[in-house]
């Protein structure tokens, strides 16, 4: 059998309308035709000798090799991105203003900046780690180029946003072994009479997660009460390693002293999936901006696959529109 060459031109293409969630948007993006994209989605499949997306609904879905050929086809993008670079000696110059939340700030960004930076040395990143509503009013404000929030549903200020992944919001608490001897762990395990409410651990507002916690709890018709408020996430990941009460969070970035806890067996109730938005700030292609977009899209789904590997936390399906 000879050995099989990849297009990387047609791997952009498949790359392309993955993260934009439609490859129509795909081919308006790399100025192609909606039937030559196909054409070469369809060489791709040809090559591959198997099935590179599959029907979801009314959109498609990566199937298992698409999801393996996406991660390979990142990689050799970005080194024959990094070749051309080396080769023309045409170094990018510039900054890009980088906007992303504390889940992604100590899992992600080392990744992301030192990546970066030995493909772009010339190019200067100023980055800020904020809260969700901080980024959105500093994004519509037009002080990013790039955002990465969580929003519950597509932003209206991200309309220049593409959805990057879908994650399930789980209930976390302590990873301390002695915190299960407490009043409200040993009732909600069972082992204790119902008369507590459940604390929680929580952003203080505005936090999109405080109003879907509590309307999941009253739904089910359990008491809460807030144990513990505070504006940052290191303070809330703190207080739920000591054992104060539960917080709820993606499985994405989470500290050791916490874990994700299994809602069906300690009876609580399910939680809806948040989705991981990137914000460009404009439709007009920015060289180092698209760069540092890619990278820091390739990080996220990287660390996810290491978290998938190691816990198997669920990926809700990437939609993948026509």
């Amino acid at each position: 059998m000879g050995r099989v060459l990849y297009d990387l031109d047609v791997l952009r293409s498949f790359c392309t309308g993955v993260e934009l969630g439609s490859f129509a948007r795909a081919a308006d993006k790399l100025g192609r035709s909606t039937s030559a994209i196909s054409a070469q989605l369809k060489k791709l499949e040809a090559q591959c000798g198997t099935p590179l997306l599959r029907k979801s609904g009314r959109g498609l879905v990566l199937t298992d090799a698409g999801e393996t050929l996406r991660n390979y086809a990142h990689r050799l993008l970005e080194l024959n991105d990094q070749a051309h670079a080396a080769v023309t000696a045409s170094e990018l110059r510039g900054l890009v203003r980088l906007g992303l939340q504390e889940d992604l700030g100590e899992s992600v960004l080392p990744a992301v900046l030192g990546r970066f930076a030995r493909a772009h040395p010339q190019v200067r990143i100023e980055a800020s780690v904020a809260r969700s509503d901080e980024l959105r009013k500093r994004f519509a404000l037009g002080q990013f180029d790039l955002a990465l929030l969580w929003d519950v549903g597509m932003d209206p200020d991200c309309a220049q946003g593409t959805r990057v992944m879908r994650l399930p919001l789980r209930w976390i608490g302590s990873a301390a072994p002695q915190h299960a001897e407490t009043g409200w762990w040993q009732q909600l395990a069972g082992d204790a009479p119902a008369d507590q409410p459940l604390p929680l651990v929580l952003l203080d507002a505005p936090c999109p997660l405080r109003g879907l916690v509590t309307a999941a709890l009253d739904q089910q018709g359990r008491a809460w009460r807030h144990a513990f408020d505070s504006g940052s996430l290191t303070a809330v990941w703190a207080a739920t390693a000591a054992g104060l009460g539960l917080s709820v969070r993606t499985p994405f970035g989470l500290p050791a002293h916490v874990r994700v806890l299994d809602a069906d067996a300690l009876g609580l109730p399910a939680l809806p999936a948040m989705d991981l938005v990137l914000g460009r700030a404009s439709t007009v292609d920015n060289v180092p901006v698209e760069r540092l977009a890619s990278i820091l899209v390739d990080a996220v789904r990287e660390h996810m696959q290491l978290l998938q590997a190691g816990a198997a936390v669920p990926l809700l399906p990437q939609e993948t529109g026509p």
